[in-house]
C-alpha cells in the first residue's frame, strides 16, 4: 500500500473555492435559462403559442440539456477516472461560460425565425454537455481532499454554491422585471447572460492554479486495474451503490426545479402575480441555502448523511401541501415565506447530506464515472423535465397544484427508500490518505 499522503488544509481550501465557483457557473447557466424560460422566452423564441404554450416550449428546451448532461458527464467522466480531475475541470467550466454568453448573443424569432429556437436548442446542449461531468468532479475533487470527520462540510459548498447561483441569476432577472416590458424583451434579457463572462474568467483563473487530487494520485501507485472503462467496473463492483445514488436525488432534484423554475411560472401564469414576487421569492429561497446548506453539511458530519438526507426528504414530502396552499394565498409575503421555507429547510438539510453521501458510495478508481452517472441520468429523468411536467400537470387539473403535490411527494419516497437501502451496503472505509481515516464512518 502506498504510504498516507498528508493532508494539506491550505491545498483543500483552494480546491473547495476553485470547485464552488465553477459549480456558480453551472447553475448560473441554468438557473438564468430557467428564469428566462419563465419570464421572456416565451414571445422571444416561441411567438406563435399561447402563454401557455409558450411557457411549455421554454420548458422543454430547458429540458434538453438535461437529456445530454449523462452523456457529457460519462465521456468526461471516464477522462477524469482515467487521466486526471483537474482537465476535466477547466474544460467543462470553459464549455459552459461559452455557451452561455452565446445565448446572450442569439437573434430572436422576430430577426431569423425558426433559426432562432433552433441556435437556442444548440446553445442548450452544449451547456448540458459541460454541465454532465462539472459537478461530479467538483464534489469529486473535493472529497479527496477533504478529511473524513468533515467530509460533508467541505462538500456542501458545492452545493450551497447552487444556491449563490440562483440568487445571482434570478436576482438579475429580479431587477430587470422592473424595467419597461418592452426594453426588457428587446435587449435588456441578455445583459445576465453576457456578465456570466466575469464569473467564467475567475473560474478559470483559479482552476489552473489546483492541483490533483491526493487520493487519485494515490490510486495511480497502486497496481493497475484489468478493467479499462470505469463505468463498467462500477457497474460490476458497485450495482447497488448505483441504484442507491441513482435515487437518492430524486426528492431534492424535484422539490429544488418545483421551487426555482416552475414556482416562477405557477406565481406569474396560474396565480397571475407579478413577475418581481416570484423572483423575488426564488432569490430568498435560494439565498438562504447558501447559509442552510453548510449548516446541515456539518450535521451530516455528526449524525450521518443518510439520517439528514432522509430527514430532508421526509420534511420536503410533509412540507410540499402546506407549500401550495400558501402560493395560492396569493399575498406576497407568504409566498416568499413559502419558497424560503421549502428551499431553506428540506431541500438544504438533502443538499447538505447529499455530496458526501454518494462520494462515499464509490471507490477512488471509478468514483468520478459512478457519481456522474448516478447523478446525472436522476437530473435528467426528474431534473431538467419537472417544469414541464408540473406544467402539464397543472394544465391538466385545470389550474389546480394536486396533481404537481402527488408527484412530487412520490419523488421524495424515492430518495428516502434510496438511504434505507444505503443501510444494507457495505460502504468503502475512510480513506487512509488524511489523519481523520481513523474515525468511525457515517453514512
Amino acid at each position: 500500500m502506498s504510504p498516507p499522503a498528508e493532508f494539506d488544509a491550505r491545498a483543500a481550501r483552494r480546491v473547495v473555492i476553485a470547485s464552488s465557483i465553477g459549480t456558480v457557473i453551472e447553475w448560473y447557466d441554468f438557473a438564468l435559462y430557467g428564469a428566462a424560460s419563465a419570464l421572456v422566452f416565451g414571445p422571444l423564441f416561441f411567438p406563435e403559442h399561447s402563454a401557455a404554450g409558450g411557457a411549455l416550449a421554454s420548458f422543454a428546451v430547458f429540458a434538453v440539456a438535461f437529456f445530454v448532461r449523462p452523456l457529457g458527464g460519462l465521456v468526461a467522466a471516464h477522462i477524469g477516472d482515467r487521466i486526471g480531475r483537474k482537465p476535466v475541470l477547466i474544460f467543462t467550466v470553459t464549455l459552459m461560460g461559452v455557451a452561455t454568453v452565446a445565448v446572450g448573443l442569439l437573434p430572436t424569432y422576430e430577426t431569423i425565425g425558426v433559426w432562432a429556437p433552433v441556435l437556442l436548442i444548440i446553445t442548450r446542449l452544449l451547456q448540458g454537455v459541460g454541465a454532465g461531468a462539472e459537478f461530479a468532479g467538483a464534489v469529486t475533487a473535493v472529497a479527496e481532499y477533504a478529511p473524513a470527520r468533515r467530509r460533508a462540510f467541505y462538500t456542501s459548498f458545492a452545493q450551497a454554491s447552487v444556491g449563490m447561483a440562483f440568487v445571482l441569476s434570478t436576482g438579475f432577472f429580479a431587477l430587470l422585471a422592473a424595467i419597461p416590458r418592452d426594453v426588457l424583451q428587446d435587449w435588456a434579457w441578455r445583459v445576465p447572460f453576457l456578465a456570466s463572462v466575469v464569473i467564467f474568467g475567475v473560474a478559470i483563473f483559479i482552476r489552473k492554479r489546483i492541483e490533483e487530487t491526493p487520493e487519485f494520485v494515490q490510486d495511480r501507485t497502486a497496481p493497475p486495474s484489468a478493467e479499462k472503462i470505469p463505468l463498467l467496473q462500477a457497474f460490476r463492483e458497485a450495482p447497488r451503490q448505483l441504484i442507491v445514488g441513482l435515487l437518492c436525488g430524486s426528492g431534492l432534484n424535484v422539490a429544488g426545479y418545483m421551487v426555482n423554475t416552475f414556482s416562477l411560472s405557477y406565481v406569474k401564469n396560474t396565480l397571475e402575480m407579478s413577475a418581481t414576487v416570484a423572483t423575488l421569492g426564488v432569490v430568498a429561497a435560494t439565498g438562504s441555502s447558501v447559509i442552510a446548506v453548510p449548516l446541515f453539511g456539518m450535521l451530516a458530519d455528526r449524525v450521518g448523511k443518510g439520517p439528514v438526507l432522509m430527514g430532508g426528504a421526509i420534511f420536503t414530502a410533509l412540507y410540499i401541501p402546506p407549500f401550495f396552499l400558501l402560493l395560492d394565498t396569493r399575498q406576497p409575503a407568504l409566498v416568499i415565506l413559502a419558497m424560503t421555507i421549502a428551499y431553506g429547510v428540506g431541500q438544504s438539510a438533502m443538499l447538505g447530506a447529499q455530496s458526501a453521501f454518494l462520494s462515499e458510495l464509490f471507490e477512488t478508481r471509478y468514483r468520478f464515472t459512478a457519481i456522474a452517472a448516478s447523478r446525472e441520468i436522476n437530473v435528467m429523468l426528474l431534473g431538467g423535465t419537472t417544469p414541464f411536467i408540473a406544467t402539464a400537470l397543472v394544465s391538466a387539473a385545470g389550474g389546480s397544484p394536486w396533481y404537481v403535490v402527488v408527484f412530487a411527494v412520490t419523488c421524495q419516497l424515492l430518495t428516502i427508500g434510496a438511504v434505507l437501502l444505503s443501510r444494507t451496503i457495505r460502504h468503502r472505509p475512510a480513506p487512509d490518505d488524511v489523519p481523520d481515516s481513523v474515525l468511525p464512518r457515517k453514512i
